[in-house]
């Protein structure tokens, strides 16, 4: 017997003046959208954002290339890993995940630095 308030979903998500499987197809279907286009909206977000740190990371690559700097900063990327750990940490995403992420993305960082030390940019 359930005692909760009949508008409260239950433990299985069904609002308790609904029967189990009462739910519509179309209801499913329709969250499923919602949802998907907001992991589309987030998806857009995340490529315009690493277009702008693209970006920087090129004028950081030609800056480095007329004064004679070496494309990759060990230092640099311990402190940004560091930091992109803790920052995982605080928003419940997986260290692990950010961290890899990050080393993928500085690889092409790095890449794309030594292209421009030499000349190819």
């Amino acid at each position: 017997m359930n005692t909760s308030h009949p508008d409260e979903p239950d433990v299985t998500g069904q609002a308790t003046g609904e029967t189990p499987g009462q739910t519509t197809g179309e209801d499913v279907t329709a969250e499923l959208a919602r949802l998907r286009d907001s992991i589309d909206n987030i998806d857009a977000a995340v490529v315009h954002m690493l277009a702008e740190r693209f970006k920087c990371t090129q004028q950081v690559g030609h800056l480095k290339a007329r004064h004679q700097l070496p494309p990759a900063d060990p230092s640099r990327e311990a402190r940004q890993i560091a930091r992109l750990r803790q920052l995982a940490e605080n928003a419940k995403l997986d260290p692990a995940f950010a961290e890899k992420l990050l080393n993928f993305i500085i690889a092409e960082v790095i890449r794309h630095h030594e292209t421009i030390a030499a000349g190819e940019e």
